[in-house]
């Protein structure tokens, strides 16, 4: 009997830490949603990076922040795939403008914030149930949510409060709900990448450069894409059965307090 392909969401997969989530979990057999918004042109070289290696994906542009989308992302996917395996929650923005936080706007916070909190925890509601419903039917199994976090969960940055709020947000996010569903088949991880070369760090390229030289990170490299998607993969892989809300750095060892 031919064993069924799982199927991994993954928002915010056009570029970056996203689109190399989707690669690696597509080369591992895996079918895999590409979501974004904007120009499409980014997701559509990662499903073709993918279909070129034999992979099997689908883009799907939809708003996470926006309730009618979210609905539309789900349903699209199980229609498309039937089931939905894994919900990588990796969508994610940095602020417009680095300001001071006395200086941080309300519009700033509040755009901040439903990309990176209030976004993912609706979406995440909504696939859970359906993969409640799922295993009831013994459609799957069981499944997994993984939140991409980041080391300003913990970090201060006092010219852009909006992501570091977000960012914890996110972490009690994780723990709420592993919590909520540890028995009934589905577990949460939060993956809190470091210092990882993107299309969202550029800005910041050389400051980090510095800071890396320096030794902020016991190991003196930027954390790379890839270092994020092999952590999702052991995850995906179930090599993790009996951890829930636990939070994986991928750091380069920045968590570790040193004098």
């Amino acid at each position: 009997m031919r064993k069924e392909k799982k199927v991994a969401l993954i928002t915010g997969s056009g570029r970056g830490i996203g689109s190399g989530i989707a690669k690696e979990l597509a080369s591992r057999d895996w079918m895999v949603v590409i979501n974004d918004i904007g120009d499409p042109e980014p997701p559509r070289k990662t499903l073709a990076e993918i279909h070129a290696s034999g992979g099997t994906g689908l883009i799907i542009l939809a708003d996470i922040t926006n309730a009618d989308d979210r609905a539309r992302l789900v349903k699209e996917t199980t229609q498309a795939f039937g089931r939905i395996d894994l919900l990588v929650n990796n969508a994610g923005i940095a602020p417009r403008k680095r300001a001071d936080i006395l200086d941080t706007s309300e519009q700033s916070m509040q755009e901040v914030l439903a990309v990176n909190l209030i976004g993912p925890f609706f979406l995440t509601q909504l696939v859970v149930k359906t993969m409640l419903d799922m295993i009831a039917k013994k459609t799957i199994d069981k499944a997994k949510i993984i939140n991409i976090g980041s080391i300003s969960a913990y970090t201060t940055s006092t010219n852009r409060a909006e992501y570091c709020i977000s960012k914890a947000g996110v972490s009690m996010s994780t723990l709420l709900f592993a919590d909520r569903l540890a028995n009934d088949g589905i577990n949460v991880y939060e993956i809190r990448p470091g210092i990882i070369e993107t299309p969202m760090t550029a800005g910041v390229k050389e400051k980090y450069d510095r800071l890396i030289a320096d030794g902020i990170t016991p190991i003196r490299r930027w954390g790379q894409p890839e270092d994020i998607s092999k952590a999702v993969a052991a995850i995906a892989e179930d090599y993790l059965p009996f951890s829930t809300g636990q939070v994986i750095d991928v750091d380069g060892g920045f968590h570790i307090h040193r004098l």
